[in-house]
């Protein structure tokens, strides 16, 4: 099982997603006739992350896993400013950062073990660490920043939330 494989191209879509809840955002707000910076703000409860800072994750996770699966330092989280155009940017570099990557070069990614900077002294095996952390953590973060959107009532369904799906001829 290469690493890669299950984990990077996957989140590059859900990546992607972000530019289409925020195109119905935009249309909500304009037909509504209120500014869409309020939902860039907008979180589901007191105690968790507003959208933005919910995208700031969703746009973090797989610069830092690829990172750590190649053995090399993750990159900072870098605050995003809760504008539009300020996510659409992250969105972007984060694709076009994750596109020249390549499956072969993470080939010995399963044999290394992730520290934990939250667990000092703990870490995973990096297929656990993928499978237990990096991915679930990955979801949570867009479907609750999509869950944001939809309970401000943005017409986002699943098909915005799981990308253009590859079907084929049976």
């Amino acid at each position: 099982m290469n690493l890669f494989d299950i984990s990077i191209p996957h989140m590059s879509r859900s990546v992607g997603q972000v530019l289409v809840w925020l195109d119905k955002a935009q249309a909500h707000a304009d037909a509504r006739k209120f500014d869409v910076n309020v939902l860039l703000t907008a979180r589901l409860s007191p105690d968790q992350w507003h959208f933005t800072r919910q995208v700031q994750q969703i746009v973090a996770t797989p610069l830092r896993l690829a990172n750590l699966l190649r053995g090399q330092a993750p990159p900072d989280i870098v605050e995003i400013e809760p504008t539009v155009a300020a996510i659409r940017a992250a969105v972007q570099s984060t694709r076009e950062r994750l596109a020249p990557l390549r499956s072969s070069e993470f080939d010995d990614a399963a044999e290394r073990v992730i520290p934990l900077p939250f667990m000092p002294g703990k870490g995973l095996a990096a297929p656990d660490f993928v499978q237990q952390f990096a991915l679930p953590n990955f979801y949570f973060h867009a479907v609750t920043a999509y869950s944001i959107l939809r309970h401000n009532g943005v017409d986002v369904g699943k098909p915005d939330f799981l990308a253009p799906l590859s079907f084929r001829d049976l």
